[in-house]
């Protein structure tokens, strides 16, 4: 607090850039130093906290009104998908937003001590992994389900991520459903060590059941080159489509159908990779989310000196 009066009283500012929940101090700070409002708006704050915590559902009208509030108080609001741009439409009509979308990670270098997980885990054909954490709506369920109906003996998957009681858990379903040497659950890895991991497997896999905000992981599954199947629900959809991606309904059959197609086809495979990676350098690259930025603050700019 006396910091951020110290800067108000030695500095003029022109705009307030509040990511996320900080827009709600940010705002009466914006207005101290009658500065315009951007709020950076990354997820839908109120249907986060609903989807973790179910009895919340029963504020729905409150938790909504503080986000209804932070979007209507704002001078512009960048969401980073379109179902957070319809919310704004819906919340605040007439609000001025700029969609932008979210850069790819651009992945540190590789350390020299990193697994190979084919020689450590004694893989010889095409490769699956999802990375994330275990809690039951990522569809961990779903993905072992698939595998088991997908019936590729040569296909191996991996899964990177978890709490060690959740690890327990699916690695005791793993021998429920047979597939002990053919699904591995390795557990936590440290980010810095991802790209390698995504860059071993021939398929990059999020089975997520519900969600509207998109997992950060699709950024990186999409600079990785990788194919990728993903459940066909609103978090995927509004960054990925047939084009490049395989989009499956979340049944294990169809989990099954798809991962069985693609362990058997190396050139739909590198093909789908291919045009993922495109894809990411057009729409997800540093380069197009400072133009979306820089292009945002121009507007901004032009509106506060009509």
């Amino acid at each position: 607090m006396a910091r951020r009066k110290k800067l108000l009283r030695e500095k003029k500012y022109d705009v307030v850039h509040a990511c996320e929940e900080s827009v709600f101090f940010a705002r009466s700070l914006a207005r101290r130093a009658n500065a315009q409002l951007v709020y950076d708006m990354d997820s839908s704050m109120a249907d986060q906290m609903m989807e973790k915590w179910g009895w919340l559902k029963l504020f729905r009208f409150l938790l909504e009104g503080f986000e209804k509030g932070a979007m209507r108080s704002a001078d512009l609001v960048l969401p980073v998908c379109q179902s957070l741009a319809d919310k704004i439409e819906k919340f605040a009509p007439g609000k001025r937003y700029v969609l932008l979308h979210d850069m790819a990670m651009e992945f540190p270098a590789i350390p020299a001590d990193t697994e190979n997980l084919r020689a450590s885990l004694g893989i010889s054909g095409p490769m699956a992994l999802y990375i994330g954490n275990l809690e039951h709506y990522q569809g961990i369920d779903l993905l072992l389900e698939g595998l088991a109906a997908a019936a590729s003996p040569e296909l191996t998957l991996v899964v990177v991520g978890g709490k060690e009681g959740d690890v327990a858990k699916y690695q005791a379903r793993v021998k429920e459903l047979g597939l002990v040497g053919r699904a591995h659950l390795l557990g936590p890895r440290s980010l810095n060590r991802l790209s390698y991991y995504l860059e071993q497997a021939d398929m990059l896999i999020s089975p997520r059941l519900r969600g509207v905000n998109t997992p950060m992981k699709i950024y990186s599954y999409l600079l990785a080159g990788r194919a990728i199947i993903a459940t066909r629900i609103e978090s995927h959809t509004q960054v990925l489509d047939d084009s490049f991606a395989r989009l499956v309904e979340p049944t294990p059959a169809a989990m099954g159908h798809v991962l069985k197609e693609l362990a058997a086809d190396a050139a739909l495979r590198s093909q789908l990779g291919e045009k993922a990676k495109e894809i990411a350098r057009i729409r997800h690259s540093r380069t197009a989310y400072r133009a979306a930025l820089l292009g945002a603050y121009d507007h901004l700019a032009r509106v506060t000196h009509a």
